[in-house]
């Protein structure tokens, strides 16, 4: 049998919600595409994508969770592309003080969210 199945979301785990929706907004420019709520009110999940690829980013809110998530080594990361002026993005994303780590010899940085989740940010490819 072979699977051909495509990438559909990636889940974060947030503590303020409203907090990481705006740090979404305006470090990415992702918008709210959905949302679901348990009726008895113990989680909301909000899923944030893009109209280029389809990919979402779901941010899970946990009502009973009060501490802040393991994110064991930190090794983990996610990585969006941005077009246009990539200089301009990186001076945008340090104005925002969320720049957390860059490599300029190989032409990357890394955002961090209000969670301490990283997001590699690398130039549109051509």
């Amino acid at each position: 049998m072979e699977v051909k199945g495509r990438f559909d979301h990636f889940n974060f785990n947030v503590l303020d919600l409203d907090k990481s929706i705006r740090f979404y907004e305006e470090a990415l420019g992702l918008k709210e595409v959905r949302r679901m709520e348990a009726s008895d009110g113990s989680f909301i999940l909000v899923y944030m994508g893009e109209e280029k690829t389809g990919f979402l980013l779901e941010l899970t809110w946990l009502r009973d969770r009060k501490e802040p998530y393991d994110l064991g080594e930190g090794e983990f990361h996610l990585c969006m592309r941005v077009p246009g002026d990539y200089d301009a993005v990186r001076a945008y994303h340090k104005q925002m003080d969320c720049v957390c780590y860059e490599n300029t010899d190989m032409g990357l940085y890394f955002i961090s969210d209000p969670d301490g989740y990283w997001i590699e940010i690398l130039p549109e490819q051509k």
